[in-house]
């Protein structure tokens, strides 16, 4: 019961979604996060430390950056990530958040080029 409960309280936040989302996409750095959501990076790090502490994000070195990506967890994760995609997919901000991912790269994003 207390996996559940600290699983869905790292999803009760408008943010965490969206990172959530995001990530359904493609692995992401703290910099193109940041700047798709237009939050600070600091912002972005607690909110995956909670997605990461409630077992939906992992994420591993590539040299300079931290990739996070979206766990392959157990069947209540796989559930609750299969209901978002059909009840957030058609959302305005995940629409608009997509697009902007598609501006965003690594390089860009971390170096401010």
């Amino acid at each position: 019961m207390k996996d559940v409960e600290c699983l869905l309280k790292a999803l009760a936040d408008k943010n965490r979604l969206r990172i959530i989302k995001l990530l359904e996409a493609r692995t992401l750095c703290v910099c193109e996060l940041a700047y798709v959501l237009g939050i600070t990076q600091p912002s972005v790090s607690r909110h995956l430390r909670k997605l990461r502490s409630a077992g939906l994000v992992e994420c591993a070195q590539d040299h300079f950056w931290t990739n996070y990506y979206l766990k392959q967890g157990d069947e209540t994760v796989k559930t609750l990530l299969a209901c978002f995609k059909r009840h957030l997919d058609g959302n305005r901000v995940v629409k608009a958040d997509r697009a902007k991912l598609k501006r965003a790269g690594r390089i860009k994003q971390c170096y401010k080029i």
